[in-house]
């Protein structure tokens, strides 16, 4: 069914596109840029929103964090790092960035967290991500109204973080996916996505010492949207989550009132890369993508149809870094690099941090080139911790 829309022409565009969805592998991106402001380049996903930082320190630092201490945000990057914050420590933050106004109006993503250490070695959290494409009108292909819809997506996560050790903790996330492109089923037979998934993280922190100066050097993994394909409505076609591979380090140094830290991320879709067909769709180079979820996640390292030069260019880099001042003041940069053959999304970013008493504030800008669709977003964050339970 062909859809008409009484927007502005780029979220006529956007949304025709995202409800394409349900018709082709071309998913949920406007004008060759995705939900997540990549580059739309040969590895096809669902709801690649869940790949969007949607805290701003992180985002403040390139998109680093995997190995970073942790705060109310961490669950969206490492959960195993919540176990190292205080025993009996509860908290919870809200964050909010307005998405892509670049390319279109109204579209944002907030998000909703909240985290409980229990007791010495367990913690659990929960969170809730919402991307909003924002009020649309559609019409049908007689012209007729078929109303106003707030196409939207949202992941809800409940998670755990076991510490085993001293310095080393595992973590994991279970979560529920729901992607309605077209926001009430104005469409007939195109109902949202659903699809369930587990995150699986580890963090290894240990004190060293630099020069005479005290050091934390801290190691991060994690393994994210590990799970089911994504089907809309009665569609035959389906579709792999952005199960996502990051692996990365920290070191923070200092003592006293001044301290600093670094970090450096390394991050890799573990979806499959799609192969080079000849005209009679006959794969040519590269491997067949329809394969179950194992074979999708394992191939993924292997499959590109340029090799290893090729997967090379698959992997993102995120390094920042942090100075702050008496645990008050927090100063972040960072810069995100991504090949242009690839996602193509490279910036530099800025933050800032304050904290007074028990709330934290948290802004984050990204310094995008004219063609960049992420040009001048900014995210904002509020955090709360409540010290322990008694």
């Amino acid at each position: 069914m062909k859809i008409y829309l009484s927007a502005k022409p780029f979220k006529y565009w956007l949304v025709i596109i995202l409800i394409a969805s349900y018709y082709s592998s071309t998913a949920q991106s406007i004008g060759g840029v995705q939900t997540d402001a990549s580059r739309l380049s040969n590895i096809y996903t669902a709801v690649p929103f869940l790949l969007i930082t949607p805290q701003p320190r992180s985002a403040a630092m390139g998109n680093a964090g995997v190995a970073l201490d942790a705060d109310a945000n961490a669950s969206t990057i490492n959960t195993s790092a919540l176990a190292f914050l205080p025993e009996g420590d509860i908290g919870a933050s809200f964050s909010y960035s307005p998405w892509l106004r670049q390319l279109a109006s109204g579209m944002s993503i907030s998000l909703l967290t909240g985290y409980y250490r229990v007791n010495e070695r367990h913690t659990v959290s929960a969170s809730l991500r919402y991307f909003s494409i924002g009020n649309v009108n559609f019409s049908d292909d007689n012209f007729q109204d078929l109303g106003v819809y707030n196409p939207s997506e949202f992941a809800f996560d409940i998670g755990y973080a076991l510490k085993l050790g001293p310095g080393f903790a595992l973590g994991g996330n279970l979560r529920y996916i729901s992607s309605n492109l077209i926001g009430g089923g104005a469409v007939n037979n195109v109902r949202a996505g659903k699809a369930v998934a587990v995150d699986v993280s580890a963090l290894q922190k240990s004190e060293i010492r630099l020069g005479g100066t005290p050091a934390i050097l801290s190691f991060g993994i994690g393994l994210s949207n590990i799970g089911t394909k994504m089907i809309y409505g009665n569609s035959l076609k389906s579709y792999f989550l952005p199960a996502n591979f990051k692996i990365g380090s920290a070191l923070k140094m200092g003592e006293g009132t001044t301290k600093v830290t670094f970090a450096l991320d390394f991050n890799k879709l573990m979806a499959p890369t799609q192969p080079i067909y000849d005209a009679d769709g006959n794969i040519v180079k590269g491997k067949d993508p329809d394969r179950s979820v194992p074979a999708g996640i394992l191939g993924s390292f292997s499959d590109a149809p340029g090799g290893f030069r090729e997967e090379l260019q698959e992997v993102g880099i995120s390094t920042g870094a942090e100075v702050s001042f008496k645990d008050a003041l927090y100063l972040r940069t960072g810069y995100l690099y991504q090949n242009p053959q690839k996602a193509d999304n490279s910036y530099f970013t800025l933050g800032l941090g304050v904290r007074y008493s028990s709330l934290a504030f948290d802004f984050s800008y990204l310094i995008g080139s004219g063609q960049s669709p992420l040009r001048n977003t900014l995210r904002f964050g509020l955090q709360a911790h409540f010290g322990k339970i008694r």
